[in-house]
């Protein structure tokens, strides 16, 4: 938990038009004779230079604990320090980690996060915990999941009071006698958080607290929350278990994705032991799709990151818990060899990471930023896996196992991830050939105009795949035609099916994302029957007036932001749509314009008849201090223009970019590189020329 000049971190689900919203962090047959002439033929070669994470960079914390990522339950993210917060709460997760398989699946830690004291200390100076929530105390509660084979873990701060804004007691000067009372406790797991530290040395702070964890003797992991405010991953390692990278994670995309940004360049720093801990899972708490939180868990997951469910699991989803349960996917985070992935390529938001696994295999995410379909593709070799004849690729979602000839490659969902398990084996043969089914994209479509579409099935395997179709659907009434042929009696190793479409939206459809279905069918040589199924997005469009409308008055394609909605004609309220002020930059008030919280972007459909962006941009009056951001547009996937870094203290900025001939244009707020707190933007006179 974390505070800012904002009061203690609250969580805010925004509206969004098509995509999610994005937050604010604040302070997952044999073949007979001609596969056996393959296999024999098709020998390992030499492997080549492992493409995998460094050593880490910082010693160890000596306590032998957590030599895998910790696995379990943290309570703030669902509940804060809200009345369900609770000794019932507690008891009743530990039971829902045994009924619904979570114990089973490595999860083990039941965590108490902060306002389970009382705001005074005792007159022995002991922490009290809070009678309503805790009627029998902590040491009951800690009997109790122990008694289910769990381990509980607690919280406090580094500093004289916790981050809560009531200001229960924080552990600062009461180190010895607070660690003591977690061991008798039976505490397993303390989180140690980082507010009202009264500017006291950090390392020095979370070093006393080592210190006295030791010296209780019981077995403690540390988890140090200090936000990676003084850079822990180039410390902490001999000092704890794990540490926060980053601030606070909230419910939404552009949360997550800032997270994940911050996080993937820190992998030297982990291993057995000690890792980065890019904060707690929200998986299931409402404010992502499902693909966006299978995204989440895959990308946790291959960044060998604590994995702490944050929502109340005892009113969980069979989709949620079809995500935290994926045992295939929790493989890849509790690797016993320890490395976190490290990046192969991010270009155009299209990442690659690959995970070096204790088998010598690779665990891959093709992973899509964007807010549309996107091919991914790497290769085994860069990957880091050596030469072969074959590999076998096994999706950790679809629980499927394929053959490739070495290409690692799929379209992705917009916010989605393909989580891969590679290696190169010798029985890739037994497995039918991989193929990865595309479409041209993004699909723009004016009701009641055709448009053009292709539809792509390509062999990625090292053998042919036979009697392979496609078919295209669209939403009823919808018309779909094939321009040329969409089956054909087998496609080779590395060719492609292609199919040329034309798609029609009714006249009179509203403006809105709708989807179509994209399927294939194929078999492999041995005859094994190979089917799947795919939503593509199509966004029925508007074309903007003629002359010079404003952006605010135009409606958006997608809408996400760092925190609360974007808002028309006013600054950023942070919560609900209309609770902003007026636009205000450098004492200037200005009339129109978009208010928006970094990370953030607002897309609209141009339909090439404009030729230019402009405005006037800046951080707005109402955040005196700390907000730094920049400005970008973009034109049809591509930057046009950008600031530099802009400051609280600068007046607007003017900010132009020619986009003539663009289908969209994008106005991007992303934070200056030290977080965005306070990061309050504004798109002032924002305006097309048409």
């Amino acid at each position: 938990m974390k505070t800012s000049d904002h009061g203690p971190v609250r969580r805010n689900v925004t509206t969004r038009h098509f995509p999610p919203s994005h937050s604010r962090p604040t302070p997952r047959r044999v073949l007979g004779a001609l596969v056996t002439a393959l296999l024999c033929a098709g020998g390992l070669a030499s492997p080549a230079a492992a493409n995998s994470a460094p050593e880490a960079v910082t010693p160890k914390a000596d306590n032998g604990l957590a030599l895998t990522p910790p696995m379990g339950f943290n309570n703030w993210n669902s509940t804060h320090c809200g009345a369900d917060f609770d000794e019932a709460m507690v008891e009743g997760i530990a039971d829902t980690f045994v009924s619904k398989g979570l114990k089973a699946a490595g999860y083990q830690y039941v965590n108490l996060d902060d306002c389970w004291a009382l705001p005074q200390r005792d007159a022995a100076g002991k922490l009290v915990p809070d009678p309503v929530r805790f009627p029998h105390g902590i040491k009951a509660v800690a009997d109790y999941v122990h008694s289910k084979g769990l381990k509980l873990g607690i919280y406090t701060s580094a500093g004289t009071r916790t981050c809560d804004s009531t200001g229960l007691p924080g552990a600062l000067g009461h180190e010895v006698s607070d660690a003591r009372q977690f061991a008798d406790w039976g505490v397993d797991y303390l989180k140690y958080d980082n507010c009202n530290n009264q500017g006291v040395d950090a390392v020095k702070r979370y070093t006393a607290m080592r210190d006295a964890l030791a010296a209780t003797g019981r077995p403690i992991v540390y988890s140090i929350c200090e936000w990676g405010s003084n850079k822990p991953w180039e410390w902490a390692g001999s000092v704890g278990n794990l540490w926060r990278t980053t601030g606070d994670i909230s419910d939404n995309w552009g949360s997550m994705l800032s997270i994940i940004k911050q996080n993937l360049p820190l992998a030297a720093a982990a291993g057995p032991g000690h890792w980065n801990d890019p904060d707690m899972l929200e998986v299931g708490n409402g404010g992502m799709t499902g693909t966006e939180y299978r995204t989440h868990f895959s990308m946790w997951s291959v960044m060998a990151a604590p994995l702490l469910i944050g929502t109340d699991l005892r009113k969980a989803s069979d989709e949620t818990y079809g995500i935290v349960t994926n045992k295939e996917v929790i493989a890849v985070d509790q690797d016993p060899l320890g490395k976190q992935g490290t990046v192969i390529s991010s270009d155009g938001g299209r990442w690659v990471v690959s995970k070096e696994m204790k088998d010598g295999s690779r665990a891959v995410a093709l992973f899509n930023e964007s807010d549309n379909p996107q091919h991914i593709s790497t290769t085994a070799a860069a990957a880091g896996l050596p030469g072969a004849a074959g590999y076998t690729m096994r999706d950790l979602w679809q629980h499927r196992t394929y053959s490739t000839a070495g290409t690692l490659s799929a379209t992705v969902p917009a916010h989605g991830t393909v989580l891969l398990r590679v290696a190169a084996d010798r029985a890739w043969a037994l497995h039918p050939p991989a193929a990865e089914t595309g479409v041209s994209g993004p699909l723009l479509a004016e009701a009641g105009k055709a448009i053009p579409v292709t539809t792509t099935v390509t062999d990625l395997g090292p053998l042919p795949a036979l009697r392979v179709s496609a078919t295209l659907t669209g939403p009823a009434g919808w018309t779909v035609k094939a321009l040329s042929g969409a089956s054909a009696p087998a496609v080779p190793s590395g060719k492609t099916l292609r199919t040329s479409w034309r798609l029609t939206a009714p006249a009179g459809t509203p403006a809105g994302a709708y989807d179509l279905t994209l399927a294939s069918a194929y078999r492999s040589p041995a005859g094994r029957s190979v089917r799947s199924g795919q939503s593509v997005p199509v966004h029925v469009v508007v074309a903007p007036p003629a002359g010079s409308p404003y952006l605010g008055d135009l409606p958006a394609m997608s809408s996400a932001n760092g925190w609360g909605p974007v808002e028309k004609d006013t600054s950023n309220g942070e919560d609900q749509a209309g609770d902003g002020n007026p636009i205000t930059i450098g004492g200037t008030v200005y009339a129109k314009g978009l208010g928006v919280h970094a990370p953030s972007s607002v897309e609209y459909y141009t339909g090439g008849a404009c030729s230019r962006v402009s405005a006037q941009v800046g951080l707005d009056d109402e955040k005196s201090t700390k907000g730094t951001v920049t400005f970008e547009i973009w034109a049809d996937g591509k930057k046009a223009a950008s600031t530099g870094v802009l400051t609280n203290d600068m007046p607007a900025q003017p900010l132009s970019a020619d986009v003539s001939g663009a289908r969209t244009v994008r106005l991007v707020v992303m934070d200056g590189g030290d977080g965005n707190d306070s990061d309050h933007a504004d798109w002032a006179g924002a305006r097309l020329s048409c």
